[in-house]
């Protein structure tokens, strides 16, 4: 395989994810700041859920048939123009929905086109390697972004981060400009006009293919359930770190930056080994150490406990997500990728909210730490499923097939 344009493809996705982590952070302060209530934090999370729902019902009958690269390119840009809009507001429901918007844009851009576009340019004999190369620019973006923002909050304000993401995206947009594009058709004509009746239809052929891949499908519903417990413990980690450990902005930027190195180590490891590790092995090493990680955050009491943790998490979520998106990948038909994963974040995001929602009510009533400590404790009982789940399916032939 020729590595220019899957290169061009991950310099793009870099940009982008270092100015993703400058906006998070920065934006995770500008509202404690602002608020001083987890709640707050909590809210903003389910943003991103709530956006979900709003466009799974249509965007994957609209992703599978437009120009992925061109779509890509146009929402990088729609995010940059409002992104660069938020520091100029003063009114947290403002905020709130610009933010809204945002994620509108990467519910599509982030989770479904990138994805299918992926799919389509990298063959299938390369996707595991390729997938690792990709964790390790996103544990880049994962060091030097919290670096950048702290080194921004030094000599100016999270203001300031967040402008500098919308220049990143704009940046991104010139990157994947210079890339292929891999449909069939030319052009951006939507080859059948979106309505009810198509989405029905849509539905339809989603549902059979869940029907007839039953453990496809299975594994999929698990991983996002690991998704929904990380996002809604993620929703508390500002919190938890500023006002349990006493950590300061500067420094839980840092500590972040060490969940990178985790993430780098665990991308390497995968990287090189990418022909020997076998699927069902990095799902259940991924899905059981990650919230062994959590725990480990959740119990700590200084800043190198918290440090632990973090990485000891990042480390095994590297193996949970190059395992699970090249299972994704192989066993998903790119044709009706995008309705595929639609349809299902349905369930995701309606969990992700109802949990987060949940731990921010209880973070709000009770102690931030023991809210955490049962979050992890019961996303430790998820891993525990999975892996079990995972090691005695693998006894059967389909289950080789599919996970090796």
């Amino acid at each position: 395989m020729k590595w220019k344009n899957p290169l061009l493809l991950l310099c793009g996705i870099g940009i982008s994810n270092i100015g993703a982590w400058v906006y998070l952070i920065a934006l995770n302060l500008i509202i404690l700041d602002m608020t001083r209530s987890p709640l707050s934090i909590s809210l903003l999370y389910m943003l991103l859920p709530i956006a979900t729902l709003f466009t799974n019902l249509w965007s994957g009958s609209f992703i599978d048939r437009f120009n992925k690269r061109n779509l890509m390119i146009f929402l990088d840009l729609f995010r940059a123009i409002f992104i660069f809009t938020l520091p100029f507001f003063e009114s947290l429901f403002l905020i709130y929905i610009v933010v809204f918007i945002i994620n509108i844009a990467n519910t599509i851009l982030m989770i479904k086109t990138t994805m299918v576009y992926m799919t389509k340019l990298i063959p299938k004999t390369n996707r595991q390697r390729f997938n690792a190369l990709r964790n390790f620019i996103n544990s880049c973006g994962f060091i030097l972004g919290p670096s950048i923002a702290g080194f921004l909050f030094i000599i100016g304000t999270p203001n300031l981060a967040i402008l500098l993401n919308s220049f990143a995206l704009i940046l991104s947009a010139i990157v994947i400009l210079l890339l292929p594009n891999v449909e069939i058709k030319k052009g951006d004509i939507l080859l059948q006009k979106i309505n009810i009746a198509l989405i029905l239809n849509d539905w339809k052929s989603v549902f059979q293919f869940s029907k007839t891949n039953v453990y496809v499908t299975l594994i999929y519903v698990l991983f996002s359930l690991v998704t929904v417990f990380m996002t809604a413990l993620d929703s508390l980690e500002a919190a938890f770190a500023t006002e349990v450990l006493s950590l300061s902005d500067s420094t839980y930027g840092f500590l972040v930056s060490i969940a990178g190195v985790g993430i780098i180590a665990g991308s390497l490891v995968n990287t090189l080994f990418a022909n020997k590790l076998k699927l069902n092995v990095l799902i259940g090493l991924g899905a059981f150490f990650t919230p062994i990680g959590y725990i480990i955050f959740a119990f700590s009491t200084d800043f190198i406990w918290a440090s632990i943790g973090f990485f000891t998490l990042t480390f095994f979520l590297s193996f949970a997500n190059i395992g699970f998106l090249t299972f994704y990948q192989n066993n998903v038909p790119v044709e009706i990728m995008g309705r595929f994963s639609s349809i299902l974040g349905i369930l995701e995001a309606g969990l992700i909210i109802l949990l987060t929602m949940t731990f921010g009510l209880s973070a709000e009533q009770f102690d931030i730490r023991p809210i955490y400590i049962l979050g992890s404790v019961a996303f430790l009982v998820l891993g525990l499923i999975i892996i079990i789940f995972v090691s005695t399916k693998s006894k059967r032939n389909y289950h080789e097939q599919v996970l090796e």
